[in-house]
């Protein structure tokens, strides 16, 4: 006999969802599955805003189910463990990205690479193993398979740590694949919002030369003073485009606005490396010939495997990498999105989720209704 969805889910939680296409966020209770035995259960102490959290809230890509509670930049402290789990312990300081589950044998979960899994499970808006709904990391508790949890240093403060679960793996995946990793190489970053920033800082740590190219004039003494970025390129002004041609070994570009590749193909060196992280709600022009005239590369690259998110997480431990973040209160969220969809954030916010709905527990108030 098949168990009802009270007993496959007996833990109850709450936390905020989009119950439609609106994109309003308001209070959800929920329950999630008992702490299997290779399962890490934590309470969520903050998580992230991702812009596909907006997306995703607003259906933009097509696929959004409802009601879907967003956040995939999770961490918080563990409250339980199964029996099972090897690497993790009560009181550990733990993070839990973009995935939950994959098949785990196919080629690419055998390498490491569950993030390119077929049957990929992710962490919200997606269908679980045991075939109920997944929600994210807005909410006050988190239970995951041990293999998709990565273990925070404890040297980084947790609320500017969160986004490298997902921004910060973003950039560091395709950086590490690609050979744009090595001192002495002139990176090429476009768009210094949440990913921007990030890989300006990763690129810094590799010791590599660093240039932001932006549409933003208002953003270079960002860049040059506060991120350690070595020059700024106005992509809309033509002479600093015309005298930066042939000069970069590699371009992360992060935007995820429809936008000109013809311009940032022409930055690059023969043999260059153009790699596409942003995600734009269009498809974008490729001009073919000025690749095959330098022989130079357009690709694009999307998040990480989960040993390759712990060798990040361990790397920016080791560099005191983290996100510049806005912290927030949970009953904020929905102004957040609307900033974030005007580029209004420096340069990611973080939802202080215990802080907020403990309060609400407190203070018996209907928000959790």
């Amino acid at each position: 006999m098949s168990k009802s969805p009270e007993e496959l889910h007996p833990i109850k939680a709450f936390g905020w969802a989009a119950r439609d296409s609106s994109g309003v966020l308001s209070p959800f209770k929920f329950s999630r599955r008992d702490t299997g035995d290779e399962d890490v259960k934590f309470k969520v102490l903050f998580c992230g805003i991702c812009h596909s959290d907006l997306h995703s809230i607003k259906n933009e890509w097509g696929f959004s189910r409802y009601p879907l509670v967003p956040g995939h930049e999770i961490v918080g402290v563990v409250i339980n463990v199964g029996c099972k789990v090897k690497r993790f312990k009560v009181g550990d300081k733990v993070g839990v990205g973009c995935m939950i589950g994959a098949c785990h044998s196919c080629e690419n979960c055998k390498n490491d690479l569950e993030n390119y899994c077929p049957k990929l499970i992710f962490t919200y808006n997606a269908t679980y193993y045991d075939h109920t709904r997944t929600y994210g990391g807005y909410s006050d508790v988190m239970v995951a398979s041990e293999r998709y949890v990565v273990l925070m240093p404890e040297n980084l403060p947790l609320d500017a740590a969160a986004p490298l679960l997902c921004a910060g793996i973003t950039v560091y995946s395709p950086m590490k694949y690609y050979g744009l990793c090595h001192p002495n190489l002139h990176l090429g970053v476009v768009g210094l919002g949440g990913l921007g920033h990030m890989a300006v800082k990763f690129g810094k740590a590799f010791g590599m030369k660093v240039t932001v190219i932006s549409t933003s004039p208002t953003k270079e003494k960002e860049a040059i003073e506060h991120l350690g970025a070595d020059s700024f390129l106005i992509s809309r002004n033509p002479d600093q485009m015309q005298a930066a041609i042939n000069t970069l070994d590699g371009i992360i570009d992060t935007v995820s606005a429809v936008h000109p590749l013809l311009p940032l193909i022409g930055l690059l060196k023969s043999h260059g490396k153009l790699i596409v992280i942003g995600v734009p709600e269009k498809p974008l022009e490729l001009p073919v010939f000025p690749l095959l005239m330098g022989r130079k590369l357009a690709a694009g690259s999307f998040i990480g495997g989960m040993k390759e998110t712990q060798e990040m997480i361990d790397f920016a431990g080791k560099h005191n990498i983290t996100a510049d973040v806005e912290i927030i209160p949970m009953d904020y969220v929905n102004t957040a999105m609307e900033r974030l969809a005007k580029a209004d954030v420096k340069f990611r916010f973080v939802i202080d989720i215990a802080k907020n709905l403990d309060y609400c527990l407190a203070s018996k108030q209907s928000c959790l209704s």
